[in-house]
């Protein structure tokens, strides 16, 4: 049996999202170095702050200032720390209930060790050094032993205020495709496509899953099919991607391989975007060193009769 593939795959991308009135006036507030909480009907200070109350689901919007030092009231030892966390040397994941608050605020506490945190004890605010109006402007919690630090006396109003963030999005994992894609890439290696037939229904599916999505059969039995086949449907995109060096406007399809009752994807190329059209065949075009097709061009053939590939669109 042949070795079930597998690698590393990252996950990345910029989420963006804008700021409601109480999320905008809390990140603002922190780039001005002031932590604001909001304050419920019943006289809750809840921080950060919601737009609404998390008990009875009312709108709410009253911002108070609250103290930049507090109380642990809950925290886990780090001792590992990954990639874009907080601190880059072992720390606490805490809890803290800053002062005039009711609620905890997670971030990182900056200590020499697990023996040195407990419930209960004193912190205050690190500020960074650079600050943008995000909740990175903590940097992190520290050890204090001091009084509760003094109010500015903000009413959450400032200047320039901050309407809108950009939060990095990744997953790092590790990725197997499995028995039926392993042989499905291994085969592209030799310039191939090979897809796997259902034993109930006899269709072939390209690029194979193991199973038939019909059925809900295991498949085993490999077929090989294309390498031509025709264009199903397609749309032309007109968006550069980033980090991709493909020039707009281009075309990409489904494309039914001679033999697959599978459409799979691919881009369409020589041949001008606005010519493309269902039923045209194609053919895979290879580059040197590359691991699948770079994209399909036509072939010259007549272009395939509807009745043939309507079932796969």
């Amino acid at each position: 049996m042949p070795e079930v593939l597998k690698a590393p795959l990252v996950v990345e991308f910029p989420f963006t999202r804008s700021l409601g009135p109480v999320q905008s006036a809390f990140l603002t507030g922190l780039r001005e170095r002031v932590v604001l909480g909001v304050k419920t009907r019943d006289g809750r200070t809840l921080v950060p702050p919601v737009e609404y109350d998390p008990v009875t689901s009312e709108e709410i919007g009253e911002l108070v200032e609250v103290g930049s030092t507090g109380t642990v009231t809950t925290w886990a030892w780090n001792h590992e720390p990954r990639r874009g966390q907080p601190l880059d040397t072992p720390f606490a994941w805490v809890l803290v209930k800053l002062d005039g608050a009711d609620t905890g605020l997670l971030h990182a506490l900056d200590a020499p060790g697990p023996d040195s945190v407990h419930t209960g004890m004193r912190v205050s605010v690190r500020w960074a050094e650079e600050r943008s109006g995000a909740i990175t402007d903590i940097a992190c919690f520290e050890l204090y032993d001091g009084e509760s630090a003094e109010l500015t006396g903000s009413d959450g109003r400032f200047e320039d205020m901050v309407t809108g963030i950009v939060a990095p999005a990744r997953l790092d994992y590790t990725y197997s495709p499995g028995r039926a894609q392993s042989g499905y890439i291994n085969a592209l290696s030799d310039r191939r496509a090979v897809g796997e037939r259902c034993p109930s229904c006899r269709k072939v599916y390209v690029p194979p899953r193991g199973a038939c999505p019909t059925c809900g059969v295991a498949t085993s039995e490999q077929v090989e099919v294309g390498p031509r086949g025709t264009l199903t449907t397609y749309c032309i995109v007109n968006i550069k991607a980033k980090n991709l060096d493909i020039e707009v406007p281009y075309v990409y399809g489904h494309i039914a391989l001679d033999g697959a009752d599978l459409a799979l994807h691919g881009r369409i190329g020589g041949i001008p975007y606005d010519q493309v059209r269902m039923g045209l065949r194609v053919e895979p075009v290879w580059t040197d060193g590359g691991r699948f097709p770079d994209h399909y061009r036509p072939t010259g053939e007549p272009d395939a009769d509807y009745d043939t590939y309507k079932e796969l669109v």
